[in-house]
């Protein structure tokens, strides 16, 4: 089952671009998507449906919203993150992916930003992240194998990012975020990527539009996946699709891969 994260950037302006990833050879079984900035009745069905996709969407007008888009068979969806009723923003999805021989919990987020620090907007972030903490627990405590993936807006280590120093002051490297991060990593689960490519700087899934961050490689790898025991036993790849970035009315993120033997 090949699997990939991609924060669309607004899936309206982005129409055209995803309707020709789902289409490509190498299309995955199942897309997680982010920030689709539109709500269940506006977002474009038919341009998924038409590729061959179920649909699953937690929109949001003109913000966040999340959405799965599937060739494999879905059970059990949900949508919102456990854990705080009051909470309107549209971040979270959950579904269970039906394999060849077995079966994957998969845990769709869109990260709060956290942007400024401190501040209201940080204590959100954290809060949130302690949410989804009691979340990876209750699945593991259920013995359930689950990936959680999706823009995280955390970068991990310095070598995430081109310019650390840059960057030292923002809520996506604050300390408390990087010791949120591995919090949850210490659980037990596997960031994909990094076991696929200990050490490696220079791999990024986020470029800003300005300043020819693209070109000149000034990029954050800010999109993950984490895996529990059994998923990470199953995975054989985990890649960053950069290239897309290059292509007509780019996201400023890009779908980072997973490959599961499932």
């Amino acid at each position: 089952m090949r699997i990939a994260t991609w924060n669309i950037n607004g899936v309206k302006a982005r129409a055209e671009g995803l309707e020709r990833w789902l289409r490509d050879e190498d299309a995955p079984d199942l897309a997680v998507l982010q920030e689709i900035k539109s709500t269940d009745e506006a977002f474009p069905r038919a341009l998924v449906e038409d590729a061959g996709y179920t649909l699953h969407t937690h929109g949001q007008k003109g913000f966040n919203g999340v959405a799965l888009c599937s060739k494999v068979p879905l059970e059990d969806v949900a949508f919102g993150l456990p854990g705080d009723d009051a909470d309107e923003q549209a971040r979270y999805i959950e579904a269970t992916a039906i394999g060849e021989r077995d079966a994957v919990r998969v845990c769709g987020l869109y990260l709060p930003n956290g942007n400024p620090a401190p501040g209201p907007k940080y204590d959100y972030k954290l809060a949130w992240m302690e949410r989804l903490h009691a979340r990876a627990e209750a699945l593991l405590a259920e013995e359930t194998p689950f990936l959680m993936c999706g823009d995280w807006n955390v970068l991990p280590q310095d070598i995430d990012v081109a310019r650390p120093q840059v960057m030292k002051d923002d809520a996506l490297m604050l300390p408390p975020t990087r010791a949120a991060w591995r919090r949850l990593v210490n659980l037990g689960l596997t960031e994909a990527f990094r076991a696929r490519h200990p050490g490696q700087p220079g791999h990024y899934s986020y470029w800003d539009y300005q300043g020819g961050a693209f070109d000149r490689n000034h990029g954050l790898r800010i999109d993950h996946f984490l895996l529990s025991p059994a998923v990470a036993d199953a995975m054989t790849g985990c890649t960053i699709q950069a290239d897309m970035r290059a292509r007509d009315k780019p996201s400023d993120h890009v779908p980072v891969w997973l490959d599961l033997d499932i």
